[in-house]
């Protein structure tokens, strides 16, 4: 081969203006049985390779013959790019024999050599050094106690000055690992302490909002009231009323919105914090933020604090906030990612294979040189098997040892110093724990870890390109890298991997090339954000739905039609979520309907909604609640989206066939894990003992996300009894079957929706989760059955007054009285309750305002069926429902 006779660490630029630019060759070599091509003496070329001493020799071979190359302490890619392609090998890690290289060309070849750059230029061996500023001269000297650090680092230096200026929103994007935690709490105190009002912190994830609160809670020591608010926690309303400080999930923040009893305290807030305001670009998180924000933008009494990492068009973002954009570039430490591949193959099992083994080959690489390694992995499962082949390459017998044994799973991978983490994982706060101390140097998680809980490690390794069974996104793949870099612990580098296949590769290099672009998820969910928004009272008319459109994301990103909302609106109106009528001036009037009001307050997606109407409606008069209670399962587990594509992997589908055909016939349909599921809480409640780990041969980590989804739809179709919007029957039924789903672990049988009501009456909404299980075991110790004991005191526990207590016992549905006079029912009930009478599918819903009415019966006389709804959501039928009156 021919060497550049140049020397020095830049190669040479060859040839003049007029001539045509030198041949290209750049390389990573990271296997050193690489063979180096023939190029002629004046070509560009640039090598990159490993620090290892097995390239010692090459090295000064090509310093020798004046050939400019770097060192990259990790690199694991092999490539040759020119100015017409590129060709990038399988990495060496995982392949077993040497194979073809990839080929590309053209504009994926470009990127490619953007690509090159990118690493060519971060291992320059020159760095940007800037020293910490005292935080007291950008803040108040009363504020320090409050902050983690006495000095800023740079970024924060950058960003705290335009929080501490005037009253303009901010977008603030930063390198994760930047310190923006530290900007969003200056934020937070300039609304509480500067302003004497409220600050509310949202990120997305419930998960984060544990994280967030353990940070602040030496802000409790120093006498603020900070109050963390997600579905796991139940609220003490007074408490959230007099807090300074709201830690919430932006879906808890909605819902706090959308309801009626913390107006006034939201009046106060002056400072709305938004963690990872990327994720407006989401498909599933995005529409609800991007609807709130579009709602407070122009609200000149509350200021919006963006935090970011990822935002490739923040400027488009901020201009749509009519916001201030601080872009900070410094980072803590230097990042260098990397796609290493596998090969494609037609067998995704395989693929899923080589994934872990390449996985693992990494994890070794960095834990042998003494770092840590965090793996992303795309499923539960898959954090499972990983972590075993992971514990097995570091010595652990894991010899017999199954991904869903999870006990034997544990103690393995304990053993081997290898730790998991994911939802439902019982061990996941011991492994935060452990590897922040590092006593344990390998974490496999699920993308949870990425989206912003603080357990950074020397490297990532991205091993799936999938999430569940949808794609994963460049946003998450970049927070995931940036959990790279252990600051504090003697490193400035941090090195990240993403697993891909070969036909994966060019697509995923131009993505983290270009970065993160936010675009508008909104009109896939916009009849909801429409809802929400009339039931507000924010929208009133149709002139009013189009100026909150022009304030959405999407309109300002172009999507100027007013098409989509119009259609939206004639849903709504459609499926009786809202009634349009005509004013004086000639304009729509849009009012809220009283479904549309429970639709958006539990947010069930109105879409979903109807579609669950729709199906009640056609669906035969069941005639006992075993049929019952299959026919509502197997309806919303067909259509709630996270119910019917609730994740699950092959060999479980086995098990969850078995369980729904016994003989043997049929295959894995939608929905049915969560037919299973739900099923078994169903039909068999004593399983569902505190401490199970597996219920009919399924991990009940597997089980536990249906089982915590569940509960709202079923709750929504058990509140349209009183709005006489369902059959009766399901309205009973799903009342039923959502409290003994969400209070399983009292493995509570049919009939015990009622008492389990009552003892969440008595609880109140702040002690529910640990008062109703005492209550429902003090109440089935003393053999009580239903709520309908005479009143005689106030029961141990209770938490409400005697005057509480006793307005209780009278709008239960006890004392209902129904007695049939030739063709009218006389019925006596609580104040507001409604009856409803049917005869086969067809029913009437009538009123009782003052409690007591004569009915017209709507058959034959034996043939009517009669069911009362009270206001406070108790309930009573005759017939195969009175089943439901009290526990089996």
């Amino acid at each position: 081969m021919s060497w550049n006779s140049e020397s020095g660490d830049e190669p040479s630029s060859g040839g003049t203006d007029s001539s045509p630019p030198p041949e290209r060759f750049w390389l990573k070599i990271a296997d050193p049985r690489t063979e180096l091509p023939v190029f002629a003496t004046e070509a560009d070329v640039r090598v990159l390779l490993p620090e290892s001493g097995e390239f010692h020799d090459l090295r000064g071979k090509l310093t020798a013959n004046g050939v400019a190359w770097r060192a990259v302490r990790y690199l694991v890619e092999d490539e040759v790019i020119t100015h017409r392609d590129s060709r990038t090998a399988e990495c060496y890690l995982a392949r077993a024999a040497r194979r073809q290289p990839y080929h590309t060309t053209g504009p994926e070849a470009a990127v490619a050599g953007d690509a090159f750059e990118v690493l060519w230029n971060s291992h320059a061996g020159t760095y940007e050094t800037a020293s910490p500023v005292p935080a007291e001269e950008l803040v108040p000297r009363d504020w320090l106690r409050f902050l983690p650090y006495a000095s800023l680092n740079p970024a924060q230096a950058e960003a705290v000055p335009p929080i501490m200026g005037d009253t303009t929103h901010v977008i603030v994007v930063a390198p994760t690992g930047a310190g923006k935690t530290t900007v969003g709490m200056v934020a937070a105190l300039r609304a509480v302490l500067g302003e004497g009002r409220k600050a509310a912190w949202l990120v997305p994830q419930r998960s984060l909002t544990d994280e967030l609160d353990r940070e602040l809670d030496h802000w409790r020591r120093e006498g603020l009231r900070v109050e963390r608010l997600s579905g796991e926690y139940s609220v003490d309303i007074g408490r959230v009323r007099d807090a300074d400080l709201w830690v919430a999930t932006t879906e808890k923040f909605e819902a706090m919105c959308r309801g009626s009893s913390l107006r006034e305290a939201l009046a106060e807030v002056s400072c709305l914090i938004v963690d990872e305001i990327h994720l407006l670009g989401d498909a599933e998180r995005g529409p609800v933020l991007e609807a709130l924000l579009a709602r407070m933008r122009g609200n000149n009494q509350v200021r919006i604090v963006g935090l970011s990492a990822t935002v490739a068009n923040a400027d488009e973002i901020a201009a749509w906030l009519g916001a201030r954009l601080v872009r900070v570039a410094w980072r803590p430490s230097t990042l260098t990612w990397q796609l290493p591949v596998i090969a494609t193959h037609r067998d995704w099992s395989l693929v899923e294979t080589a994934r872990i083994r390449l996985a693992s080959a990494l994890t070794g690489l960095i834990t042998r040189d003494g770092g840590s390694a965090l793996v992303f992995c795309g499923s539960k499962r898959g954090v499972r098997r990983t972590a075993l082949v992971i514990a097995a390459s570091r010595g652990a017998r894991t010899d017999g040892v199954h991904p869903d044994d999870l006990d034997r799973l544990y103690e393995v991978c304990r053993e081997a110093r290898v730790g998991l983490h994911y939802k439902g994982w019982d061990h996941k706060r011991e492994a935060e724990t452990a590897f922040r101390a590092r006593d344990i140097d390998v974490l496999v998680a699920t993308s949870t870890v990425a989206a912003g809980v603080n357990l950074p490690a020397r490297a990532v390794i991205v091993q799936d390109t999938e999430v569940g069974m949808n794609p994963i996104d460049v946003a998450t793949v970049q927070q995931m890298f940036g959990r790279a870099g252990r600051v504090g612990q003697g490193e400035s580098d941090g090195w990240a991997f993403l697993i891909v296949t070969e036909e994966e590769r060019q697509r995923w290099q131009a993505k983290l090339v270009a970065g993160n672009t936010v675009r508008s998820q909104i009109e896939a969910s916009l009849p909801d954000h429409i809802l929400a928004e009339v039931v507000q009272r924010r929208i009133r008319s149709l002139r009013e739905a189009e100026e909150w459109w022009d304030c959405t994301l999407a309109c300002h990103q172009g999507s100027r039609s007013l098409q989509p909302l119009r259609e939206a609106i004639e849903f709504l109106v459609d499926a009786d979520f809202i009634s349009g009528s005509e004013a004086v001036d000639g304009q729509t009037v849009l009012t809220p309907t009283d479904l549309g009001k429970v639709t958006a307050r539990l947010m069930v997606p109105a879409a979903v909604g109807h579609e669950i109407r729709a199906a009640l409606a056609e669906t035969t008069l069941p005639d006992s609640p075993d049929e019952a209670e299959r026919t509502v399962i197997d309806l919303i587990a067909g259509l709630v989206p996270k119910l019917a594509q609730a994740a699950i992997n092959e060999e479980l589908k086995t098990v969850v066939n078995r369980l729904i055909h016994p003989d043997g016939s049929g295959a894995y349909q939608r929905g049915d894990l969560a037919r299973v599921a739900l099923g078994l809480v169903a039909s068999t409640p004593d399983a569902f003992r505190r401490g199970a780990r597996v219920i009919a041969g399924i991990p009940y980590p597997v089980l536990y996300p249906v089982l915590e989804d569940a509960p709202r739809y079923l709750h929504w179709i058990g509140c349209q009894g009183l709005l006489g919007t369902v059959h009766p029957w399901s309205a009973i039924v799903a009342a039923d079957l959502s409290r003994r789903v969400k209070w399983r672990r009292c493995q509570p049988p049919r009939g015990a929706g009622r008492l389990l009501w009552m003892c969440e009456q008595m609880a109140t909404s702040t002690h529910a989760e640990d008062l109703v299980p005492a209550l429902w075991n003090a109440s089935r110790g003393r053999n009580i059955t239903g709520p309908d004991w005479s009143a005689r005191g106030i029961p141990n526990q209770c938490r409400l007054d005697d005057e509480a207590y006793r307005a209780l016992m009278r709008e239960r549905a006890t004392g209902i009285s129904i007695v049939r006079s030739e063709d009218l029912l006389i019925v006596a009930a609580p104040p507001a309750s409604v009856v409803v009478t049917w005869t086969g599918r067809r029913f009437l819903s009538v009123p009782l305002p003052q409690g007591r009415g004569s009915i017209p019966a709507s058959g034959t006389g034996a043939d009517t069926q009669v069911a009362v709804f009270t206001w406070r959501g108790d309930y009573r039928a005759t017939g195969w429902l009175s089943r439901y009156s009290q526990t089996e």
